[in-house]
């Protein structure tokens, strides 16, 4: 399967997923629940993730990439089908955990695809793609959700998300015997402990600083809504903010290989980190919808270098034949983050408020900034 036809089954299946994520959590709000129900809702998204993505991984290196991409566009689907079918808050948990499941499935094998095409002179312009694919679907998803929800309902409007899920399913099933059957290094490294991969010091340091950044993303995708609504916005004007931010991101991720001349990659994620920072510092100040539109947009400049600069590091780091168990490591630590930063972030707004919120993740981002410029990244500190 070609590199493009691999980014456009992304596009679809990811659009349908990050459009669930502002269904869910207007949806629940219109059903009562509270902020913390909210965080728990947008934490299940991860909880199997979190305990299964290793596992995925070594999973997806014997068996190939069809079979895990196959059921896990199922798995988006059917958690995409049961809210409007099985109208309540309940069902709501259950499809937070398809989702997240489903996802977990579906791109760990397009990653490490995208990783083996081309060879290494391909592999980062091949991430890089990939993640301009993801920003196009991270931005129409909450639009299209938010449209939905609008004009036919909040229920009515999952059946729409869940159309997406039919082409790449019709995709894989018409080229399945042109999709890779392993994308790993060459050769074959006899399998160890997970606690190998992260041992490595640079390895280490790319999943730590990518989950830092992944958090404010993953923040702003959960609380937004939340805080939208509280000032009153629509969904449609929610999901186009929200969507502002995957713009950003597709504006900055196509210039990456012009910043990879002037600076390394381990710079360029530093200054991601501390834009992320100051735009969730501005975020409390501002309740106009235009004004948070512009914020938007410089955080996702900061979040948007994050995923292509790290899967391109990591693939390079990671021991031979081992690469889809390292991106299930990322996801484990990217999903661990996701289960904590909701639950403990809506506590945190129910309990303090909107500033606290933001501010104190802006907080962390500072540090994780401070954290990453101390460590040195030898992959990554000279220019290309």
């Amino acid at each position: 399967m070609t590199l493009y036809l691999i980014i456009l089954v992304a596009i679809l299946g990811h659009l349908g997923f990050n459009g669930s994520r502002i269904a869910v959590s207007l949806y629940a709000l219109e059903l009562g629940a509270s902020q913390f129900t909210i965080g728990i809702l947008v934490a299940l998204y991860a909880v199997f993730p979190m305990l299964l993505a290793i596992y995925a991984g070594r999973l997806i290196d014997r068996v190939g990439l069809w079979w895990p991409m196959f059921l896990g566009t199922i798995g988006m689907g059917l958690g995409l089908l049961l809210p409007p079918i099985f109208p309540g808050i309940l069902v709501l948990y259950v499809a937070s955990i398809a989702l997240g499941l489903g996802h977990l499935f579906f791109m760990i094998p397009i990653e490490a695809a995208v990783g083996g095409i081309g060879g290494e002179g391909k592999r980062s312009a091949n991430y890089a793609w990939l993640s301009m694919g993801i920003s196009i679907a991270n931005f129409f998803g909450p639009v299209i959700a938010g449209l939905s929800i609008d004009h036919i309902g909040h229920a009515q409007a999952f059946w729409v998300l869940a159309l997406f899920s039919v082409p790449p399913l019709l995709v894989l099933l018409i080229k399945r015997g042109s999709l890779r059957n392993s994308a790993t290094h060459a050769g074959n490294t006899k399998r160890g402990s997970v606690l190998e991969i992260w041992g490595i010091p640079d390895l280490r340091t790319i999943f730590i600083t990518s989950a830092v950044i992944h958090s404010g993303q993953n923040l702003f995708q959960f609380y937004f809504p939340i805080y939208g609504h509280s000032l009153g916005i629509s969904a449609s004007a929610i999901g186009t903010i929200l969507g502002v931010v995957a713009a950003a991101a597709f504006v900055i991720r196509s210039v990456i290989p012009y910043l990879l001349r002037w600076r390394s990659e381990a710079q360029i994620l530093i200054y991601s980190v501390f834009v992320a920072a100051g735009a969730f510092l501005l975020l409390p100040f501002v309740t106009n919808p235009y004004a948070l539109a512009a914020i938007a947009f410089l955080l996702g400049l900061g979040v948007g270098c994050a995923n292509p600069l790290s899967m391109s590091l990591m693939y390079v780091l990671t021991p031979s034949g081992r690469v889809a168990e390292s991106l299930g490591l990322l996801k484990t630590v990217y999903n661990v983050v996701h289960l904590v930063v909701p639950i403990v972030f809506g506590s945190v707004g129910a309990a303090f408020g909107f500033s606290a919120v933001f501010l104190s993740n802006s907080a962390m981002l500072v540090a994780g900034g401070v954290l990453m410029r101390k460590s040195r990244l030898s992959i990554a500190e000279r220019r290309p």
